[in-house]
């Protein structure tokens, strides 16, 4: 099923829903539609009152068009019995229309941002708790798309969707007794022209749907090649090709403008041939009402009451129409929201995996959170000494697919105050291996735990990343401020704190000679500042975090060997008891290395002493 189908299309979806019915997946429908009320359900007051203002909108408008008969009536026919009567009420009807709809739309309006905020806020929840290997599965732009279009979709139509049936149907069942009263053929022939003007358009349905869908692949397509072409602007650069994209982009701009002329075309000729067909119902009607008119069957006001409220039926009988699309259009977004927020979840502390899948979310208690191999305090955090925590794996298998193994009956270890690096070729499982120790990824087989030095025995999980500092590959840095970008990891640091933390990770030395010092603004991926630079003052925000065990991928790669050893040296001397684990190439960090693990074929081996210094020289 197309996820983006056109609105305006009532067969469509009509076809859709019945199809769905037929096959047995209507029950997914509803169920899309029950976690909607789940969230509408809390407004339920304010819908209750956007129905009713709905419903006294719609009367005023037709007591307004009934008292503006009577008044055409005594004007046409030289009376002014009741005129002033007829006045005020005119009036006044179509002023308390007014401000019914005012209100109407302010309180619409507030409900759809509060709803869209409600269900943004969980799924936001959602998709950070979801588990690394799960939400890798999907592209950013996916994730972004689901997490901003889909949840207003939904948002938009949660509030309203209800509302919207009853004032329609309201709405079309009060029209059309209302002409009915004053002319049962005439109520016939205004029921007849709304679904004939729909039946009208339905071989034209296709058609459109495949000239949209065109429309929105090549939009698509050249927006992809834009991003792509800005995120490697440096690149594009670099190898002297910016003339080669520009004719690329040019080439793009005519793709689309070759589909954009052609839909507009056929929206040229589809307007034209709807109009004529409306054109030819509506002088229909009016036809008749001359007819009625010609033989005194009826006043003037009672044929501009008819050609007004014939319009304002075929209105109301759209909208009951395009129930349908708004159903089913929120249906999708609320399934493709739902995929997201289903997703698998992460480990912590003594969470069964039962808990850890149910789609409403869980909140653990004290009680479940206490694992059986350690005990959090009683904020449910774990609480250190200033003695460090050791890192340990024994015996680990893993693998992304199954039957693809990245690591195989591995061991390692790495205790407080000891610099351990992990080399090995580039995708054998270094940045893996980060990652299994982070939480991030669980081993198929064997154990990743923690070991603080009052004898606890730490699963690694979500709940235990307060203890790492992580510095990973490429650039890290944020627009804003040095300091904002600091404190991404300790809020409340002071200025002294975060000189501190940059002096040790040798970058006070350029920042002090930025115009505002640590608040001097970088942009967007730590534009404005060397690669080099970039690294260190990451390495500066892992150093304020002041945590346990740091982690170090790739992070000294842009240095030089001077800088290098000196940060390492003084991430050493700044806390003692730290436990440095690095992932690295180059020679300095092995040189300084109390150990050296090598990953190769899978398997993790501890290089001895000999085989590290020679594996130094080789370098």
């Amino acid at each position: 099923m197309n996820l983006y189908p056109d609105k305006g299309q009532p067969f469509y979806y009509t076809r859709t829903l019945i199809s769905h019915l037929a096959d047995g997946t209507f029950g997914e429908i509803l169920d899309d539609w029950k976690w909607i009320f789940s969230y509408s359900r809390h407004y339920k007051g304010a819908i209750v009152l956007y129905t009713l203002l709905g419903i006294f909108s719609t009367t005023m408008g037709l007591v307004g068009s009934v008292a503006g008969k009577y008044l055409i009536d005594i004007i046409t026919g030289y009376q002014t019995d009741k005129l002033w009567l007829l006045i005020i009420l005119t009036v006044g009807s179509g002023i308390l229309s007014l401000a019914t709809s005012s209100i109407l739309n302010r309180l619409l309006t507030k409900l759809r941002t509060d709803i869209n905020h409600d269900i943004q806020a969980d799924i936001f929840d959602q998709i950070i708790d979801a588990d690394w290997l799960a939400i890798s599965g999907y592209s950013n732009g996916d994730i972004l798309h689901r997490f901003r279009s889909d949840t207003e979709t939904v948002a938009s139509n949660a509030i309203s969707w209800l509302p919207s049936i009853i004032v329609s149907v309201y709405n079309f069942i009060a029209t059309f007794l209302v002409i009915w009263h004053f002319n049962i053929i005439m109520a016939v022939f205004a029921f007849a022209s709304a679904p004939m003007l729909l039946a009208a358009s339905k071989f034209l349905i296709s058609k459109q749907r495949e000239y949209n869908k065109r429309m929105k692949e090549t939009n698509a397509e050249v927006v992809a090649f834009e991003v792509e072409t800005f995120y490697n602007m440096d690149t594009i650069k670099s190898f002297g090709i910016a003339g080669l994209y520009g004719k690329k982009l040019r080439a793009w701009q005519q793709k689309y403008r070759t589909t954009v002329l052609e839909h507009n075309m056929f929206s040229i000729k589809t307007n034209v041939f709807l109009s004529v067909v409306g054109m030819i119902i509506k002088y229909a009607a009016f036809g008749y009402c001359l007819f009625l008119l010609w033989t005194r069957q009826i006043t003037y006001g009672t044929m501009t009451l008819f050609l007004q409220q014939r319009s304002n039926l075929e209105g109301a009988f759209r909208n009951m129409v395009n129930v349908i699309p708004s159903f089913l259009t929120s249906s999708v977004s609320a399934h493709r929201i739902r995929e997201i927020a289903q997703l698998r979840k992460e480990k912590h502390f003594g969470v069964s995996e039962e808990k850890t899948t149910a789609f409403e979310g869980y909140r653990v208690s004290k009680a479940e959170r206490l694992g059986p191999e350690v005990l959090p305090g009683e904020d449910g955090q774990l609480h250190l000494t200033d003695d460090g925590v050791a890192v340990q794996m024994k015996d680990v298998d893993f693998s992304y697919v199954e039957g693809k193994p990245i690591i195989s009956s591995s061991n390692f270890i790495a205790h407080p105050g000891e610099i351990v690096a992990i080399v090995g070729p580039s995708g054998e499982g270094k940045t893996t291996m980060i990652r299994l120790i982070l939480g991030l990824v669980h081993p198929s087989a064997g154990k990743v735990t923690l070991h603080p030095s009052d004898g606890a025995v730490i699963s690694s999980n979500a709940d235990t990343r307060h203890i790492f500092a992580y510095v990973p590959q490429g650039n890290t840095i944020l627009s804003g401020t040095i300091a904002e970008n600091m404190r991404m990891v300790k809020e409340d640091a002071t200025d002294e704190e975060i000189i501190d933390a940059l002096k040790c990770a040798c970058a006070w030395s350029f920042v002090q000679n930025m115009p505002n010092g640590i608040d001097s603004p970088v942009g967007e991926r730590g534009r404005g500042l060397s690669e080099g630079q970039a690294q260190r003052v990451a390495i500066a925000r892992a150093v304020l975090r002041n945590a346990p065990v740091l982690l170090l991928d790739e992070a000294t790669s842009a240095l030089d060997i001077t800088t290098e050893r000196t940060v390492l040296r003084n991430l050493t001397s700044q806390n003692p008891s730290r436990t440095c684990i690095v992932t690295t190439h180059r020679p300095t960090v092995l040189n300084l290395s109390n150990r050296v693990y090598r990953v190769m074929n899978t398997h993790l081996t501890e290089l001895s002493e000999e085989d590290s210094a020679r594996m130094a020289m080789d370098f």
